[in-house]
């Protein structure tokens, strides 16, 4: 999954940034609501953390921008303002969620994983297939019983492809889901790490390689 975190204080965006990533999510960091529309603009991103009150465009105007370019992102503010006047407004805008600072940071994990089910098709809570199950709220890997240690890049490369239902997903496409913005394109980080997936799988193979297209699972 992929996540954009805009917030001014950088202390709060950088932390919330770290918080996610360790939770297997690719996560950029926007500083103003110019930086969040740029962004935005040249990534694919599943869910958009957004601070209300930003320097640059407001949060708000960043919102309603978003939701006029049909930006397919759900969209969670997240501002110290909560009372239920400024609730309801959020979501008027086209906010999908609302989480009022201070917050419990496995609420925001809970809620971002949430959402990123309703960017595209839903899907369900836990992903099985062909003896893989995978558990993003317990960061849990079973192969046929078995549990299954994963780096957090590992895990997210599977999640990826699990979430795909047995469709060619591209290492570009892993690229865009699993790593951020600073990732070289041209880096054989894709080959590798699913090189020590599969061979943390174990036989027999369950991840295909479609020569010239990518990966299925």
């Amino acid at each position: 999954m992929r996540v954009l975190v805009v917030e001014d204080e950088r202390v709060l965006a950088d932390a919330i940034a770290t918080g996610l990533r360790r939770d297997a999510l690719a996560v950029d960091v926007a500083y103003d609501g110019a930086g969040a529309l740029e962004r935005a603009g040249v990534n694919d991103y599943d869910v958009i953390v957004l601070d209300r009150d930003l320097p640059k465009v407001h949060g708000d105007q960043v919102c309603r921008e978003l939701v006029a370019r049909r930006c397919p992102a759900r969209i969670i503010m997240l501002t110290a303002a909560g009372e239920l006047d400024d609730k309801v407004e959020g979501l008027s805008i086209g906010a999908d969620d609302y989480l009022a600072k201070p917050f419990a940071f496995a609420e925001l994990v809970a809620r971002v994983r949430a959402l990123g089910r309703r960017a595209a098709a839903p899907l369900p809570p836990v992903l099985e297939r062909a003896g893989v199950t995978l558990d993003p709220a317990r960061r849990e890997v079973l192969r046929d019983g078995r549990p299954v240690e994963l780096t957090r890049k590992e895990f997210a490369v599977l999640e990826v492809l699990l979430s795909a239902g047995g469709a060619v997903v591209s290492s570009e496409q892993l690229l865009e889901k699993a790593w951020d913005e600073h990732i070289d394109p041209f880096t054989n980080v894709v080959r590798v790490t699913m090189m020590t997936l599969r061979k943390k799988l174990g036989d027999p193979p369950v991840i295909e390689t479609v020569p010239g297209v990518g990966y299925r699972l």
